[in-house]
């Protein structure tokens, strides 16, 4: 995966020219390529993503035998919840910290709490104490989401950007399908209410191998630049250069726009961002309604209609891998379409997928399938809406942007249990129909931002 320098062809508006003698970081990386430590940091956040996948999902795979445990009675919404409103509560906190002190550190703290917190639930002698666990658990995981992207596109050039972030996203396949066979396994070898706990303490593992890897990765040198530390920005691109084995640009990096300066004082919800602020807004929203309704419920469903246990675990493993043909087509798309048609035309496949699902009706074949190509659809939406978010806002607001965005995605994941419960005790036409109107509305909120970034540098402070 490896390309050769190339040089940006944009409309001259896209970004002011540079001062003379000068360079641009974007300019920079684009003349480094696409390369080993751009694949490197892939897989260093790919890791990270997978682990969080993990712990977003792994109460729907626990909750029986926590259940068993316990001797619960009544609804495991709070359960399904706590991580959710602990994603919501830290998103925006993390992010607007990252843009403050770095990603790096962020990068690393959120890592590193998310790790403790989820050995602290599989300890927990009582449900009060796995529900705060699981809070803190999603406080810690709900920054790592967003730093992550913000990193991983400040250290790529724009050819390649779509490309890469989509494929981050299809890390979120892999940490499924590695939990949902961790689960499995873990109910041949043990009974539901002993295997809960090795459950939730091998799902926070795979961040001790994320923390070790993480700490050899620098800033962002787009961070760096906008901070007015261009010798850090240059150290911090002199180690893309060496990985990469190309030479770095001998000029200078440019000194931060007055649009960057003037950014790090404003934001988002000022008149300059709050337009595209609250379409993104609805267009996660939505997104996140109609999958986590779907797809976060659907272990305590499939085990409502008598199917057993493994069997559960072994579908579940099904649609973890039938996301990642989503996943490369999306990959694709993004850079020959664009980041809107790509996303839209995913949107109105999930909305189509839902009723296509209420279609198969009983038959157990059919149900797999049409849940296949859903979860296919949805998964492939999701990582073009990953890749686009983060390019539409400016350096100094990026991982605050991306933070803020990311908390209505979890204010609706917050309520997707209960949507989900509430709809699926009545009718199930009626919960797929509320979903696919979610997809539809997610759809017209970004063909509503009306600003296409396919090729284009990130924005340091103007607007696009």
């Amino acid at each position: 995966m490896t390309d050769r320098p190339t040089r940006l062809r944009l409309p001259a508006h896209a970004a002011p020219a540079p001062p003379p003698g000068t360079v641009r970081v974007d300019d920079a990386l684009s003349a480094l390529g696409t390369g080993r430590f751009q694949v490197r940091l892939l897989l260093i956040c790919g890791l990270s993503f997978a682990a969080a996948a993990m712990e977003v999902l792994v109460m729907g795979f626990a909750l029986p035998g926590i259940t068993a445990h316990f001797g619960l009675q009544g609804s495991p919404t709070p359960l399904l919840m706590a991580t959710f409103i602990g994603m919501l509560l830290g998103a925006p906190f993390w992010g607007l910290l990252a843009d403050r002190l770095g990603r790096r550190p962020v990068f690393l703290t959120t890592t590193v709490l998310g790790v403790v917190f989820g050995c602290l639930g599989a300890l927990s002698p009582s449900v009060e104490v796995l529900i705060a666990a699981r809070v803190l658990t999603g406080f810690a995981v709900g920054g790592t989401m967003p730093v992550d992207y913000s990193l991983l596109s400040e250290f790529l050039p724009p050819a390649r950007r779509g490309r890469f972030l989509v494929l981050l996203e299809s890390f979120w396949a892999v940490g499924t399908l590695a939990l949902a066979a961790l689960a499995y396994g873990l109910s041949v070898l043990l009974p539901p209410e002993a295997g809960w706990r090795w459950l939730l303490a091998l799902a926070a593992l795979p961040g001790v191998v994320g923390l070790l890897v993480r700490a050899g990765v620098p800033d962002s040198p787009y961070w760096l630049q906008v901070r007015g530390r261009l010798d850090d920005a240059r150290a911090a691109l002199a180690v893309v250069a060496r990985v990469n084995r190309r030479p770095l640009p001998e000029a200078p990096l440019s000194p931060p726009s007055p649009g960057a300066v003037a950014a790090r004082h404003r934001h988002l919800l000022g008149p300059a961002w709050r337009d595209r602020t609250f379409l993104l807004a609805g267009a996660w929203f939505g997104m996140s309604l109609g999958y986590y309704g779907i797809f976060s419920w659907l272990p305590a469903y499939l085990r409502t209609q008598g199917v057993d246990l493994g069997e559960t675990y072994r579908t579940a493993m099904i649609l973890a891998i039938a996301q990642i043909p989503g996943y490369l087509l999306a990959s694709l798309l993004i850079e020959w379409a664009g980041r809107r048609v790509t996303l839209v035309a995913f949107m109105l496949a999930s909305a189509a997928g839902a009723y296509l699902f209420l279609v198969a009706g009983d038959s157990s074949v059919a149900a797999l399938l049409t849940s296949a190509l859903l979860s296919c659809s949805l998964l492939g939406g999701w990582g073009a809406l990953y890749a686009y978010t983060p390019e539409l806002f400016p350096t100094p607001l990026r991982a605050g942007g991306m933070g803020l965005i990311s908390a209505f995605g979890r204010l609706a994941s917050v309520l997707s249990p209960l949507a989900a419960g509430a709809l699926l005790s009545g009718n199930l036409g009626q919960a797929l129909s509320v979903f696919a109107a979610a997809f539809i509305i997610s759809a017209g909120c970004v063909w509503g931002i009306g600003i296409e970034t396919r090729g284009r540098p990130l924005p340091d402070g103007e607007r696009h």
